[in-house]
């Protein structure tokens, strides 16, 4: 994978979602065709919670894949890297709780949840693995993990056509629809450059997950992985939660505290 092309600081990537927020869902929406809705529906459906089971939702921005969980019942916590989705997503239901937080330093204890996923978002962190290792720690043992991510259709003719889509089309609808074209020529050079289906579960294993699996959505366009907690094993231990919450005191826990106040 050759990530030096996008050559983005996070806290650009940050910025870059903060401005395409307010429309992003709806451009969302005309440039899959309509598809990231039924791709977030595998998606719930392979989380597979109960009502009082407690979920994290990372990368969630204005929250629409965290909705389903919430008007299920089930407790789950949006969190995002872009306080501008973040905001969003809070006026819109400010019955779900939005966290800032960074995905390579989850601000949440060991072993909290009984579930995490992330929908379309992995593949912007800075460090993915980083970001796998700490889902791990703060997923409880047993408990499950659902990534979708753009990945690579299975058959070479769809592939290409895909690939001209995503360069040639996706930019040019997007200036017609997007405050922010630009965000997007960034995003579709980094689905080009997201690794295959195979590799995103090497990466899982390497981790910690085990009994990883994947489903091919659209020929392969996404792809939904699967994976579950050890029961047992070495664990971070809870002086390593307690690090990683008190190592949010600087401009994260800010954002966290903004987000967490009523009425934002």
């Amino acid at each position: 994978m050759n990530r030096a092309s996008l050559d983005k600081r996070p806290d650009e990537v940050a910025t870059m979602f903060d401005d395409v927020a307010p429309k992003y869902d709806v451009v969302n929406d005309v440039l899959s065709m309509g598809q990231t809705r039924r791709w977030r529906k595998v998606v719930v459906e392979a989380v597979g919670v109960s009502p009082g089971q407690r979920v994290l939702d990372l990368a969630a921005g204005t929250g629409t894949s965290s909705e389903p969980y919430a008007d299920a019942g089930i407790n789950v916590i949006a969190c995002d890297f872009s306080l501008g989705m973040l905001k969003v997503g809070k006026r819109r239901r400010p019955d779900i709780d939005f966290i800032a937080g960074d995905a390579t330093r989850l601000p949440f204890a060991d072993d909290t949840f009984d579930a995490s996923t992330i929908s379309f978002g992995l593949r912007n962190v800075n460090e993915p693995k980083k970001a796998l290792a700490e889902m791990l720690r703060v997923t409880k043992p047993g408990g499950r993990l659902v990534i979708a991510e753009f990945s690579q259709p299975v058959v070479p003719l769809w592939r290409t056509m895909y690939t001209e889509y995503l360069m040639r089309a996706l930019p040019a609808i997007a200036v017609k629809v997007s405050s922010n074209p630009d965000a997007y020529v960034y995003l579709a050079e980094s689905i080009r450059a997201w690794p295959d289906q195979d590799h995103l579960a090497a990466w899982l294993q390497e981790a910690g997950w085990e009994s990883v699996t994947y489903r091919n959505l659209s020929g392969g366009i996404v792809a939904v992985h699967r994976a579950q907690k050890p029961l047992a094993g070495p664990s971070t231990g809870p002086a390593a939660g307690a690090a990683a919450m008190a190592a949010h005191t600087g401009p994260v826990a800010k954002l966290r505290r903004n987000i967490a106040r009523p009425g934002r």
